[in-house]
């Protein structure tokens, strides 16, 4: 059974930062890319940022893109999101994702989904 348990999320102020976190097992965090999508209110799921285990091969969604920075810790079998400069409009539900790779994690798919934590960036 896989599990992505995420942290961190919380409340910032506009160009604040913030570190979301998503542990899972090591078979899991081996065996598939690793992401993170978010839901804002009123709006549909998306895709924000995914990498695979060994960090050679990521992917942004353009909206984040240079704001944020998506990385691994192995030894932890953990997957980070550095999220810098915040917007408003960053303020979502976001979700650690388990998927094939990145570029099918950039159009949508994933096969696992965590449980979602909340952040919001005030104005």
């Amino acid at each position: 059974q896989v599990q992505l348990v995420e942290s961190g999320g919380g409340l910032v102020q506009a160009g604040g930062s913030l570190r979301l976190s998503c542990a899972t097992s090591g078979r899991t965090f081996s065996s598939y890319c690793l992401g993170w999508f978010r839901q804002a209110p009123g709006k549909e799921r998306e895709f924000v940022a995914a990498i695979t285990s060994s960090g050679g091969s990521w992917s942004y969604a353009g909206s984040v893109k240079g704001r944020f920075t998506i990385s691994t810790d192995n030894a932890k079998n953990t997957v980070y999101l550095q999220k810098n400069s915040l917007k408003p409009e960053d303020k979502a539900v976001y979700y650690c994702a388990a998927g094939a790779n990145p570029t099918t994690m950039s159009r949508g798919q994933s096969d696992y989904w965590g449980q979602g934590t909340q952040v919001t960036v005030s104005s």
